[in-house]
């Protein structure tokens, strides 16, 4: 039995390479994190366009506190061990009717990290379910990363709009999850996520990925944040926590670590989005 994963939970993650749904806020939490986030936007939309919602736990308090959950590392130690570095986030927001979608992908093919060991905790502080795009996942295909291709389409919501071809879509699992829920997949797995066509948001708050510390960014020096035990090696720059919302050297480093980021992500690509 783990800190906070059963046996059952931990055994299907190696198997499938995630494991969904694991309750980490109560309701009424997720409720009260979902409206200091929707406040934040209305106080600061600048921080929710582009690349802005790329690692804005470095400057909003309310996305440092869910990185930093005691239930959600706990979680975390199961899978990844008891030193954990959190190497980044991101928002993702679908907005009622919204036409955009993640194509089927793995994203150890593009992140530059190595080994691919870390686990991406997705937490939702909305419904998440089938109406309004929840992740979709093929169990067990985190045994091989696939080729590719970049389409820069204008509704996919993925740096490059890559996608792994040919994907046997019988064999997808959707995940739903409630406010307050999240599911932990391998950086391996394929995965995505389609419009949202219900009435209400979609918003889910990624941590991409909790790691240990042996893992290496192989294409671009970065930042991480040591969030539980140690960091013997110090592959990574440390990143540190907010004590406020945006504060201007919690925005300098947030635009920093984003700067390494698109190298890293769009590396050998033929063209650049902004997000």
């Amino acid at each position: 039995m783990g800190r906070k994963l059963t046996d059952a939970q931990i055994s299907a993650f190696k198997r499938d390479g995630f494991v969904s749904p694991v309750d980490i806020f109560s309701p009424e939490k997720a409720a009260e994190l979902r409206a200091a986030l929707e406040e934040a936007e209305a106080k600061y939309p600048e921080a929710f366009v582009g690349a802005a919602r790329n690692n804005a736990h470095l400057n909003l308090m309310c996305l440092d506190e869910i990185v930093h959950n005691t239930d959600l590392l706990d979680a975390a130690q199961d899978l990844v061990g008891p030193d954990i570095l959190n190497y980044g986030t991101v928002l993702f927001i679908k907005e009622p009717r919204d036409p955009g979608f993640v194509s089927w992908h793995q994203d150890a093919r593009y992140m530059g990290l190595e080994p691919h060991v870390g686990v991406t905790a997705w937490v939702a502080l909305s419904e998440a379910n089938d109406a309004n795009g929840c992740m979709r996942m093929i169990p067990g295909s985190h045994d091989i990363l696939r080729d590719h291709d970049d389409t820069f389409g204008a509704q996919n919501i993925l740096t490059r709009g890559q996608e792994v071809p040919d994907v046997d879509e019988t064999r997808a699992v959707s995940t739903p999850l409630k406010p307050g829920q999240a599911s932990f997949h391998s950086a391996r797995v394929i995965h995505s996520s389609q419009p949202n066509q219900s009435n209400d948001r979609r918003i889910g708050f990624v941590i991409q990925p909790y790691m240990p510390p042996h893992v290496t960014q192989t294409i671009v020096p970065t930042y991480a944040q040591l969030v539980r035990g140690q960091d013997p090696l110090g592959n990574f720059q440390r990143a540190g926590r907010p004590t406020r919302d945006m504060a201007p050297d919690d925005l300098a480093l947030r635009d920093a670590v984003n700067e390494t980021w698109s190298d890293i992500l769009y590396h050998g690509a033929k063209q650049r989005r902004d997000f």
